[in-house]
């Protein structure tokens, strides 16, 4: 009897995940598999496949177009990650302290709008706004102060640093709502005893709430390399890469390599590279986490 029930209730628990399995494997692992299958060949999209091994990726690793948009997206997760996690993390701690009220959830809504937004559309708007026409609004703003336009999107020195910032304005909601909820979980008897010991506002920011919230800060930075690193919506919209290859970005490549030049299986090489690249670089911040996440792990 005991037998046949534990049997029904694996059936019944196998229906349910067999829609979420379905969806996980056609859309997740197949694609993996099929990236790691066409990385060793050469394709263009029809007719046969040639086998060429690990070409693609001997070629990927002297393609220097590959080495600089490494450079500009590890430029990029430096810059935006960063920012992005200081910044809504103070956000959310003052609002945490001072404005558990009304105004507090009216600067979490208004913050978050930008995280409804997509990327194109968001990317589209800073487009236009930094365009280098002197009728841009952001030239248009300079010029009040008596400032020359400039070519923001249109010159090395400034592009990647507009698309990181777009980024940052972009991702500061999502951290700050996650952030707010790690600070509002961590138990009050803390703070109240910091207080108690007379310790200031900075004091328990720094020993009691990003103890506290260890876990949440991990998640954060983790997302958003992982994010960071899959660039590719911002710099296709504002700049397709350029000015030269100052914002292309290893996704960006991708897809320019795939679509545009129909070369599939170098492609794949490529994502595949990128894939590991980013594997490697979360088993790092794993390890640098490792005795901040759950205490003594």
């Amino acid at each position: 009897m005991l037998h046949n029930r534990k049997h029904r209730e694996a059936i019944v628990g196998g229906m349910f995940l067999a829609p979420a399995s379905i969806l996980l494997f056609t859309f997740v692992i197949l694609p993996i598999i099929i990236s790691a299958i066409l990385s060793l060949v050469k394709y263009n999209g029809f007719g046969n496949m040639e086998w060429v091994g690990l070409q693609n990726y001997f070629d990927a690793f002297s393609d220097r177009d590959f080495k600089v948009s490494m450079i500009n997206t590890i430029i990029y997760v430096l810059v935006t990650v960063p920012l992005q996690t200081v910044i809504s993390l103070l956000i959310a701690a003052v609002l945490a302290a001072r404005f558990r009220n009304t105004f507090g959830q009216f600067v979490r809504g208004t913050m978050f709008v930008p995280v409804l937004c997509s990327s194109v559309l968001a990317g589209t708007v800073f487009y236009y706004l930094f365009a280098s026409d002197s009728e841009s609004a952001v030239n248009l703003l300079l010029a009040m102060f008596g400032f020359d336009k400039e070519n923001w999107l249109g010159q090395r020195s400034t592009a990647l640093m507009i698309i990181c910032l777009v980024a940052v304005w972009k991702n500061i909601g999502y951290y700050l709502v996650i952030f707010y909820a790690g600070i509002m979980e961590a138990p009050r008897t803390l703070f109240e005893a910091a207080r108690v010991d007379g310790a200031t506002n900075i004091q328990q920011f720094f020993y009691v709430t990003l103890p506290s919230i260890r876990p949440i800060l991990y998640l954060v930075v983790t997302l958003g390399t992982i994010w960071a690193f899959q660039v590719f919506d911002l710099t296709y919209v504002m700049t397709r890469g350029g000015p030269g290859n100052a914002t292309l970005s290893p996704v960006l490549m991708v897809y320019n390599t795939a679509f545009s030049n129909r070369q599939l299986g170098y492609a794949s090489a490529i994502a595949c590279i990128l894939a590991f690249f980013i594997f490697i670089i979360t088993i790092a911040q794993r390890f640098a986490f490792r005795e901040k996440v759950g205490g003594d792990e």
